[in-house]
């Protein structure tokens, strides 16, 4: 039952892990999240930084970093001068990342740090204004209009855009939801069988039969915290080392993804017990010894025997800190790295400090199970791998591998073995015959066309045939704030309520919202109370912003309901993508309050 449940915990931990590792992988058009309160996004400026790195005779750089969970649009870059007869060359900008959407087609994104060159005319040094257009969007579905900033070239600073130097922004990438998952990545990495039946020895060298208590916790905490400062320097360094090569960026390279799927995939072949990661033989040796000869019982001790066990990871332990180092070189964030990686330490350390304060009866037996847990991080790590695949290779590629491996588990739970079985190996079956049913869907969904892992077959379209042309022909489209505002007074004088979709032609999410949610049968059988007003701010000029700041909204898309007083059912509101059943709900929620 062990087995069992590891593996089921692991399948629960597998989308949010992926959030964490592989951050930015999220589609807004998949997954139809759905948000009812700006305060889940950020300000423009807090989500895209745009940072003027160094500015010479011959080029000026600059740098964006977008923040985890945003990304920027290379086509909708724009570079020009004020004066306009000062010369810049063509932008220099790497390859962004491929994304295909069936609405606008292929798109290249840049998620995390984006560095530009501005090649400048030879000669001419005169100062000038240099004004930067760009436009990004959250995973989570919202589309922010066109972003214009005003740099001072050859002045003191930046202009009145308040756009720091680059010298002045830390990129500090990190929540306490990552934090709590590394946290509780540590606690499972204590559940290995090269480390829980150690836990008694452990605790004995560092005790030294001082269990229960404050005396015992102290000794714990003095060999815990040790080693988790030195896990954060190594994550800290790690950070750095990634900064320097920013290699964030260059992650959107095949050239760096697929060396780095490949490390995972090592990693994983080492939890399945092919092989062992050791540190070299003579260094090993020389901890040893000071293990050895390191006295537990006090305080120093303690301290100086967690700072070598962080050195002498077991080979369990290794390869997934391996790879959480790769991921922190990778987003080039010292200081989340270092964060991340003291919890880690800290997770790991939780156990012995439960055995030290006497609640050792706590923990679970050593036993068989210990090595399913082994061989679910190893699942954990190749899933880890083709998520960075995903990036470079066609959608229909990714679903064929996440197959692959939901078959292969699928195998090793026995879903193909038959003949008499205990209730536990029924259980296990059940489910491995259910990864398996997955893993043929995805495979039929790639040979098909489908690039989506939670949606394999693809997703149902069956609209009515007279509801989708009846609803779209109720919307009234307007452009113009004095409109909507007319509208909105004529409606409250004829107590009838309103619901207004904020919508723009460059926003994604907007189609995904019109094309799929809006015309559904269960929506239009609920939206005939309701005058429907389409508020269409494409051009994104100076009124429309305004609008947008009076309703606190910062971008499309967005759905407002407003009651026959003329007054907006808040609870009601929608931002950002929203599927149907959800929507169907707040649709309803609105029908109740009216």
């Amino acid at each position: 039952m062990r087995r069992l449940l590891c593996l089921l915990l692991l399948i629960c931990a597998l989308p949010a892990v992926g959030a964490s590792f592989l951050e930015n992988r999220s589609s807004p058009t998949l997954g139809g999240a759905s948000v009812d309160n700006s305060k889940d996004f950020l300000p423009v400026r807090q989500a895209f930084q745009l940072n003027l790195s160094d500015t010479t005779p011959e080029s000026i750089k600059l740098q964006f970093v977008a923040t985890e969970g945003y990304y920027l649009y290379r086509h909708r870059f724009q570079f020009r001068t004020e004066p306009a007869d000062i010369g810049l060359g063509a932008a220099q900008l790497p390859d962004g990342e491929k994304k295909h959407d069936e609405y606008f087609g292929d798109v290249e994104v840049y998620h995390g740090i984006l560095d530009v060159n501005l090649p400048r005319k030879a000669g001419d040094t005169r100062p000038f204004t240099l004004v930067v257009t760009y436009q990004g969007c959250a995973d989570k579905g919202l589309c922010y209009p066109p972003e214009t900033e005003r740099l001072n070239i050859g002045g003191a600073s930046p202009a009145a855009s308040d756009t720091p130097l680059a010298g002045d922004v830390t990129n500090v990438e990190f929540s306490w939801k990552q934090l709590a998952l590394f946290f509780l990545a540590g606690v499972g990495l204590t559940f290995t069988p090269c480390v829980l039946p150690m836990l008694p020895i452990l605790s004995g060298v560092v005790l030294r039969g001082q269990i229960g208590g404050l005396r015992g916790f102290s000794l714990s905490l003095a060999y815990v915290l040790p080693m988790a400062i030195c896990f954060a320097i190594l994550g800290a360094l790690m950070g750095i080392f990634g900064a320097s090569l920013n290699l964030q960026a260059r992650l959107q390279s095949a050239w760096v993804l697929v060396p780095f799927a490949g490390f995972f995939a090592l990693f994983a072949v080492a939890m399945f017990g092919v092989f062992e990661l050791r540190l070299p033989r003579a260094l090993n040796d020389r901890l040893d010894r000071i293990a050895g000869n390191t006295q537990g019982g006090s305080l120093w001790g303690a301290a100086v025997l967690g700072v070598v066990s962080s050195l002498l990871v077991s080979p369990c332990v290794s390869a997934p800190l391996a790879g959480a180092l790769l991921y922190i070189s990778a987003s080039g964030d010292a200081i989340g790295g270092a964060l991340k990686l003291f919890v880690l330490g800290l997770g790991m350390g939780a156990p012995l400090v439960l055995v030290a304060t006497g609640g050792a009866a706590w923990l679970p037996k050593s036993g068989p199970w210990l090595v399913s847990v082994k061989n679910a991080i190893g699942v954990l790590l190749l899933a880890l791998s083709i998520g960075l695949l995903s990036r470079v290779i066609p959608g229909q590629a990714t679903l064929l591998l996440i197959g692959l491996l939901g078959a292969g588990v699928a195998i090793f739970l026995g879903a193909l073995e038959f003949g008499e079985k205990t209730t536990r190996a029924r259980l296990a079956q059940l489910l491995g015959l259910f990864l398996l049913v997955y893993a043929l869907a995805c495979w039929y969904g790639a040979l098909s066309g489908q690039t989506d892992p939670l949606r394999p077959l693809g997703q149902s379209r069956i609209i009515s045939a007279s509801a989708a042309p009846a609803s779209e022909s109720r919307w009234q489209t307007v452009t113009q704030a004095s409109e909507l505002d007319r509208i909105l007074a004529e409606s409250k004088s004829a107590g009838q309520p309103v619901l207004v979709d904020w919508y723009a032609d460059w926003c994604i999410s907007c189609k995904v919202i019109e094309h799929e949610v809006l015309p559904d049968p269960k929506v239009v059988s609920q939206l005939g109370g309701f005058r429907l007003i389409r508020f269409d701010m494409t051009d994104s000029d100076a009124e429309q912003r305004a609008l947008l700041d009076r309703y606190k909204l910062f971008g499309p898309p967005a759905l407002l309901f407003f009651g026959k007083n003329g007054n907006e059912l808040g609870n009601a509101r929608v931002v950002g993508e929203i599927d149907v059943d959800a929507f169907a709900e707040r649709l309803s929620r609105a029908n109740d309050q009216i």
